[in-house]
């Protein structure tokens, strides 16, 4: 069968060096232990070096599988590289994710006490505001002296009404995405002794009804007795997937800016209903201040075709200026005299016509497995996918999630939309 790929405090310093080798609500969940050594691991090839490829491969590896990482690009280099990174514990509360992101969220927690978080990746709690803002020609944000309620910090000077506290730091956290994933990667393969190949996956070859073995693009054949598919919005393209589901690609727009005054800016994650001055439409855009004193802006999504490459994905200008309006808006901090912008970037989302992540055994194929589908939430929930998947593959069960609700096999008769 050929699977063809056609192509969210003080400012702090993150010292943590990442260094890869590659070949061309209880407050924790205790960390799965590493397996002793097997004589004859599972081999078990990832393919996609995003979050939840990047998880699945590190609990994988440490109950002892013997596992290679295959990534067309560089690890973290989609939307795992490009996302706000914003952890919330209960706002998937009872839909069918509830258990994936309450357990995620604790793996987070867990997994940020292990490998230094804060200093490595930049965990933190925080708090969490939802307002509302209205933009004006003729106002531009300054430092009023009109009261605003306390909640809302000295450095959100613009227009804003109606704050409300949606998440505390018991509720609400984050980390840096790309600096997370590639800590993950690399503690993988330094103490598990994961392998990361950078190349494009060509095809399956199965004996029988069992994957046998994967191909890379330029004839590279590497043995294995599962592969796991977690190539985000490019898992639609592999014929094994798309003849059952329908995987596609928001794409997401984000600025990253670099404050002036860093210390000003308090770790206060932002929701807004954003109001245009020329009116139309509310957009929704989204705030993270980082502890590496950058301030992260998104927002401004739509379904679009995925492109083949991610180091060709680009941002729409209209939207990247829409962006820097709302930034400006909220905050003079962040305007054009308060912060420099750093990057313009735009990701794809993966997403999944039901809205539930794909996770579990493909339906007819022996030992392939796929993780994906997660959207917005990705980062939220990707140790828990990352765990549960290594409990399915070297287990044959998943303990820490209930994985029914996001079986591929719920499509089987249902017909894509």
């Amino acid at each position: 069968m050929n699977l063809a790929v056609t192509s969210r405090a003080s400012t702090l310093t993150l010292f943590h060096t990442i260094t890869i080798s590659i070949t061309s609500s209880a407050n924790t969940i205790p960390l799965p232990s590493r397996q002793p050594m097997d004589q004859n691991p599972k081999r078990v090839v990832v393919c996609g070096g995003g979050v939840i490829g990047v998880c699945t491969a590190y609990f994988l590896a440490k109950k002892g599988a013997a596992v290679t990482l295959i990534e067309k690009s560089d690890v973290a280099c989609a939307a795992s590289g490009k996302a706000g990174g914003f952890l919330a514990l209960d706002w998937c509360d009872g839909g069918p994710v509830e258990s994936l992101a309450r357990a995620s969220f604790n793996l987070h927690r867990s997994l940020s006490a292990e490998l230094n978080g804060p200093r490595s990746y930049g965990y933190r709690p925080l708090t969490t505001l939802s307002l509302t803002v209205t933009e004006s020609d003729s106002n531009p944000p300054s430092s009023s002296t009109t009261s605003k309620p306390s909640i809302v910090p000295s450095w959100i000077d613009g227009p804003i009404r109606s704050p409300r506290t949606i998440g505390t730091p018991e509720t609400t956290a984050q980390v840096h995405p790309q600096l997370f994933t590639r800590t993950l990667i690399a503690r993988a393969v330094k103490d598990h002794g994961a392998q990361v190949v950078i190349g494009k996956l060509e095809r399956l070859e199965l004996v029988g009804a069992r994957v046998g073995s994967v191909v890379l693009e330029g004839g590279r054949v590497i043995e294995c007795d599962s592969v796991v598919l977690a190539l985000g919005p490019w898992s639609g393209k592999l014929e094994v997937l798309a003849s059952l589901c329908r995987v596609y690609g928001l794409k997401a727009h984000s600025i990253v800016l670099e404050p002036r005054e860093p210390n000003s800016i308090t770790p206060h994650a932002l929701f807004l209903s954003y109001y245009p001055s020329k009116g139309g439409k509310a957009i929704d855009p989204e705030v993270y201040p980082r502890p590496t004193g950058e301030v992260y802006v998104c927002g401004m999504s739509a379904e679009e075709e995925v492109a083949d490459d991610p180091e060709e994905i680009r941002g729409k200008e209209e939207s990247i200026e829409m962006l820097k309006r709302v930034a400006k808006t909220v905050s003079s901090h962040l305007g054009e005299g308060g912060a420099r912008v750093k990057a313009e970037q735009a990701c794809f989302l993966p997403c999944t016509d039901d809205g539930i992540p794909v996770i579990g055994e493909v339906p007819g194929v022996k030992g392939c497995f796929v993780a994906t589908g997660h959207s917005c939430w990705g980062i939220l929930n990707g140790p828990a996918t990352g765990a549960a998947m290594a409990e399915l593959v070297i287990d044959g069960h998943s303990t820490i999630v209930d994985l029914k609700h996001f079986s591929p096999a719920r499509f089987l008769g249902r017909g894509k939309v």
